[in-house]
């Protein structure tokens, strides 16, 4: 299935000096379900698929197609206009994991990459990339995200009742009503037989 929305070029030349957000399997290694993972800037194909390509091509030969699904892609042109050559980019909703990015070479191979949310910390993204390039790896996109925000989700709520427990007197409280013997209070008692 190929989407009709229509080619628009881009209006301003996004490329950049930073470096892409890439991870590969190791060369070599058939991965489970996963080639690696990308974490682009935005969510405009237009402007990030040429640096990925840029890269991939060398490595993987020449990217003709480029299949998403259109959950967390606004726009999706038809064609994007990459280094020397054109591709074609298609969607699918039900068909592919809207997680994943499917990269096809012409009569070299396909690449399924695990796309991570650009909003995406960079401590998570990291964890989720080397995931994703795990060469054993049994996860699919979708479930390496479900965890992520399951993880994010208790870190929220243990963070929220460490708060709580601080601002009911919690952490600080127990710091000033501790006693510890270097900090015990030692003064003399009058002995009951001296005369005062």
């Amino acid at each position: 299935m190929t989407t009709t929305i229509p080619y628009t070029p881009a209006v301003e030349d996004r490329t950049s000096s930073l470096p892409l957000r890439l991870v590969l399997a190791p060369a070599g290694i058939a991965p489970a379900l996963l080639d690696g993972a990308w974490w682009p800037r935005s969510r405009d194909l237009t402007a990030e698929l040429p640096a990925l390509t840029a890269v991939l091509d060398p490595l993987w030969g020449r990217i003709t197609h480029v299949t998403v699904n259109p959950t967390f892609w606004p726009v999706i042109p038809r064609k994007v206009p990459v280094d020397g050559h054109v591709v074609g980019v298609g969607w699918f909703t039900a068909e592919q994991d809207p997680h994943k990015l499917l990269l096809l070479s012409y009569g070299v191979g396909r690449w399924d990459l695990l796309v991570i949310p650009p909003e995406t910390s960079p401590a998570t993204a990291a964890r989720l990339m080397t995931e994703a390039a795990d060469p054993l790896g049994t996860r699919t996109a979708s479930a390496l995200m479900n965890e992520a925000e399951q993880r994010r989700i208790a870190e929220e709520m243990e963070l929220s009742l460490v708060s709580v427990w601080d601002s009911e007197g919690g952490h600080g409280a127990s710091l000033l009503t501790s006693r510890s013997p270097d900090r015990a209070v030692i003064a003399q008692v009058p002995d009951a037989t001296e005369s005062i």
